[in-house]
């Protein structure tokens, strides 16, 4: 039998954005497996939150939109991630990011370990790779995937949630790069890469073996790079 439609993860954080309006369900990776139902892929979180209120609120809300939540545990011991945002008068975010939060103990299971080879497309990043557990699973996650799948990595480097090795890994896993134009600094900076933007993108891409990268710059649009050449978005 063939099958229909092509399954896609968002594998990593899962938490509450505590907003001066209130709270909102966020998570880089919750937001891709979001986005990709909507688009009509079999998408999924794959995470883990707390056996508590806010727990059951977001697992309530992720149903009421027609988020699968087959891949979410819940966890009895730590509580479900929140992150306090705050926002200066241009409304430009900060964070605190809680630790010791459920999505840091995200465990590989049976049930992961089967489910695996079967997905598409995964985006992954650093932020939960922070706890040597959520690492782990993010890895092995990873590499049970088939080798002609999607692996797209967002560098969404918050705060002092990562190091030099957890983002060598990551790259040397992903086919598919996204970062920002506050980021392209630091990895420049921790792989020693020098030139133009484009120059720094195409040494990054060829050093890594990438796919393809995606640059974005804020309200200045963005970037795309591959092996043939860049398309430029002026935003």
């Amino acid at each position: 039998m063939t099958r229909k439609q092509h399954i896609a993860v968002g594998l990593g954080e899962l938490l509450w954005d505590m907003l001066p309006t209130g709270k909102q369900l966020g998570g880089a990776p919750f937001n891709f497996a979001r986005h990709c139902a909507q688009l009509g892929l079999e998408a999924y979180p794959v995470s883990r939150v707390g056996q508590d209120k806010l727990g059951d609120e977001l697992i309530a809300l992720m149903d009421s939109w027609n988020v699968d939540t087959a891949y979410v545990s819940r966890d009895s011991l730590h509580p479900t991630g929140t992150v306090d945002v705050y926002l200066d008068d241009n409304g430009k975010p900060t964070y605190e990011i809680h630790k010791g939060v459920a999505w840091d103990y995200i465990s590989m299971s049976d049930s992961l370990h089967a489910f695996a080879p079967q997905v598409d497309a995964a985006c992954f990043g650093s932020l939960a790779q922070r706890s040597p557990s959520s690492r782990h699973s993010v890895i092995a996650f990873l590499d049970k995937m088939r080798p002609d799948t999607i692996r797209l990595f967002d560098f969404n480097l918050r705060q002092h949630y990562y190091t030099s090795s957890t983002i060598r890994e990551s790259l040397r896993r992903a086919t598919v790069l996204k970062l920002s134009d506050e980021e392209l600094p630091v990895v420049s900076d921790m792989f020693s890469i020098n030139g133009s933007i484009e120059d720094q993108l195409d040494k990054l891409r060829k050093m890594f073996d990438l796919q393809l990268i995606a640059y974005t710059r804020g309200p200045n649009g963005s970037l795309l790079l591959d092996a043939s050449g860049t398309d430029d978005h002026p935003g």
